[in-house]
């Protein structure tokens, strides 16, 4: 009879575990998919929808400037989301974030262009961009947080690399979408009101997250320490007292992945079309195509490092990075289709090694009573430096330069600046805090909410 009983509980605590990496991974998917696409309206339209009188380079540098307010904006909803789920609870604000990133983005595909309003149609643009951003802020730290302190014994990267497949795949979806929507109607329609479309369908697709993220449980590591007494009033500021060294070792090893990420998945369309002259679709199909190669590949490295340690294969894959980063642009710069695809295959290959187990190393940095906050802070810091800034550079190096060259030499530069820092990052010696172990005697929590 105990048997039976111990078998019925791990196969509900199997079921709720699984749920949990679903409703992680729902999530980010969703937030991936709202912020791409933005990214890739943002480089093949928004300079004539919203900045027609600058010229095609102020243009599209202006379009990726309200790109880079999306991050600009994500350390505020770190700090927002990150203090409150390190005080209320990680599933809570899980929820707010999705809300507000699926209310935001259906918005922007509502606001008037240039033509209609003037001046107030960038500025609501702005306005919607930063709450998306804000919205961002909070997801990613917390969804990793949910879903890694869900998992089962030796299965932690695995499951922390669950919200991390949520970029790849939202940037999948986000493409095939706009893809679809351009394929059915001339290119006229679709500059004119058709890329309306994909920003009215995250109108959907929050209906779809909330379903499912609505049924999962709360963190066993967090009701934990809210049972011992370990929430804090100020879980930023505690979070801090890792150290400063090791939460600079820990941001700058994180930044080359959302740098090459964004030029090769931004930067590219618009030095593509403008420049090597390939056409929009094709573009877009090859960053698609590397997505889902790096989204597909993301189990596998964070299964790797379950079994055989996580340090050599992030420092491999730094190089690695560096390596396809310096190579990317200049063969684009080819003009031939065959090998730019291979370019952008090279990076779906490299991509995932370092970004699908950074999530969990964040996390690790930090003790589980402060573990949101200040995970929070350093992934959005990060894609600030990393991330946000990355087209608007790449573009000013590219005109200033008349060539891709410039672009390369950054891509170098920051890769670099990684991997010294990832070195020295597994170097100190472990963070030593006392961590709140899952109450033993825990019931399975698998109701809906």
């Amino acid at each position: 009879m105990k048997n039976r009983q111990s078998s019925r509980r791990s196969n509900q605590d199997t079921g709720a575990t699984r749920r949990v990496a679903l409703a992680t991974l729902s999530g980010t998917v969703l937030e991936g998919y709202d912020f791409f696409v933005y990214g890739t309206t943002s480089a093949l339209i928004f300079n004539s929808q919203f900045f027609p009188s600058l010229s095609p380079t102020a243009g599209t540098l202006a379009a990726f400037s309200t790109f880079a307010v999306g991050f600009a904006a994500r350390p505020v909803g770190g700090l927002v989301f990150g203090h409150f789920g390190d005080r209320v609870g990680r599933k809570a604000t899980l929820v707010v974030s999705l809300l507000m990133m699926g209310i935001a983005t259906t918005l922007i595909g509502l606001v008037p262009n240039f033509a209609v309003i003037g001046v107030w149609a960038p500025i609501l643009l702005v306005l919607l961009r930063f709450v998306q951003g804000v919205a961002l802020g909070g997801e990613m730290a917390g969804a990793t947080l949910l879903s890694m302190e869900h998992a089962p014994d030796g299965r932690k990267n695995l499951f922390a690399g669950f919200p991390q497949m949520g970029t790849p795949a939202g940037l999948v979806l986000a493409n095939v979408v706009i893809l679809t929507t351009g394929a059915v109607m001339p290119d006229s329609a679709f500059n004119a009101w058709g890329w309306r479309i994909p920003f009215l369908l995250s109108a959907v697709l929050v209906v779809v997250g909330l379903f499912v993220r609505l049924r999962v449980a709360e963190s066993p590591s967090f009701e934990a320490a809210v049972s011992r007494d370990h929430v804090v009033a100020r879980p930023l500021a505690e979070s801090l007292k890792v150290g400063f060294p090791r939460l600079t070792a820990t941001l700058f090893a994180a930044v080359a992945s959302g740098a090459v990420g964004y030029v090769f998945m931004v930067f590219s369309l618009s030095y593509g079309t403008s420049t090597v002259g390939f056409d929009r679709q094709f573009l877009v199909l090859c960053v698609t195509a590397a997505a889902a190669v790096w989204c597909c590949l993301i189990p596998f490295w964070t299964t790797v490092a379950d079994r055989f340690g996580r340090r050599r294969m992030f420092l491999a894959g730094s190089v690695a990075l560096l390596v396809a980063g310096c190579a990317f642009l200049p063969l684009m710069d080819s003009g031939s289709r065959a090998v730019t695809l291979v370019a952008f295959l090279l990076m779906g290959l490299v991509m995932p090694i370092t970004h699908s187990v950074q999530g969990a190393i964040i996390a690790d940095t930090f003790p589980v009573h402060v573990r949101y906050s200040g995970s929070s802070i350093v992934m959005q810091t990060g894609a600030i430096i990393g991330g946000g800034l990355a087209p608007m550079i790449a573009l000013a190096l590219q005109d200033a330069t008349g060539s891709s060259l410039g672009v390369t030499f950054y891509v170098a530069l920051i890769s670099l600046v990684s991997l010294v820092a990832a070195v020295f990052m597994f170097r100190m010696p472990p963070a030593s805090f006392a961590e709140p172990a899952p109450l033993p005697d825990r019931e399975p929590q698998n109701q809906a909410v």
